[in-house]
């Protein structure tokens, strides 16, 4: 929003009369308002992601807890195949024991809620074919797709594919003047949800698509592995906006050609 510099007094009731006054020009830009009747869906998974951040920290407690005290490196699969009596015989001490068991408690706990809210998501969010062209986006599965599709809601709210794509974040935040940097935005804008499901979804694409792993190792010898990675969640986030907007099949040699 345009800011004026000259205004003396910065109450509620100078900023009030400021703004109507943008309003009356036609310059006061509008925000989206997202659908009343989905919010309640998009928000049970923000609340998912909540408690699979949490479940992780209990896990890492745990793998910290094994490896401080026995010398074991314990994979995050087998940590979680571990029930209580188990994972009590690994360590030599009752007290280390009780700690571990805790952690293995409230993560186990938390694992049967995550699964309750994905089973309520799957079933009260109805059949949509722009879920099922996601799905074919390298890298999407089932929660990336719903994410997407809830945090974006209507993708022609979006004039261009660039503005898209800022707004997931995948677009570096600066201001440049005859080729200088002279500073950087509130790279904080946007939607974080959708910046980390496309991060998330970049990380499996890489893994498990050979075309874009190529793509990735070749950005990767010319930066770092971070930029490479946001590189590729850049391109899917494109390819995502199109398939939504369009309603087209993902096409990887036009994503990654």
């Amino acid at each position: 929003m345009q800011e004026y510099g000259g205004l003396k007094y910065t109450d509620d009731r100078h900023d009030a009369r400021w703004l109507a006054h943008l309003l009356r020009l036609g310059i006061l830009p509008q925000g989206y308002i997202y659908p009343k009747h989905e919010r309640a869906l998009r928000d049970l998974l923000r609340k998912r992601a909540q408690l699979v951040r949490q479940r992780t920290a209990q896990l890492l407690s745990i793998q910290n807890l094994l490896a401080r005290n026995t010398g074991r490196c314990v994979s995050g699969n087998e940590v979680k195949r571990l029930d209580a009596d188990t994972l009590g015989a690994l360590l030599p001490m009752p007290d280390q024991a009780l700690a571990a068991s805790a952690n293995l408690a409230v993560m186990q706990t938390l694992g049967a809620q995550i699964e309750r809210l994905e089973h309520a998501v799957k079933a009260r969010l109805k059949p949509r074919p722009a879920l099922t062209r996601l799905k074919s986006v390298a890298g999407v599965g089932d929660i990336l797709g719903q994410t997407i599709l809830l945090e974006t809601g209507d993708p022609a709210r979006f004039a261009r594919v660039g503005h898209y794509a800022s707004y997931c974040r995948c677009v570096a935040s600066r201001r440049i003047s005859n080729g200088k940097k002279k500073g950087e935005n509130n790279r904080k804008n946007g939607n974080k949800y959708l910046a980390w499901a496309f991060v998330e979804a970049a990380n499996f694409a890489v893994r498990y698509h050979d075309r874009v792993k190529r793509f990735c190792q070749r950005k990767q010898a010319k930066t770092n592995g971070v930029i490479a990675r946001k590189a590729v969640a850049h391109k899917l986030a494109r390819a995502s906006y199109y398939v939504m907007r369009d309603g087209v099949a993902f096409d990887i040699n036009k994503a990654f050609g």
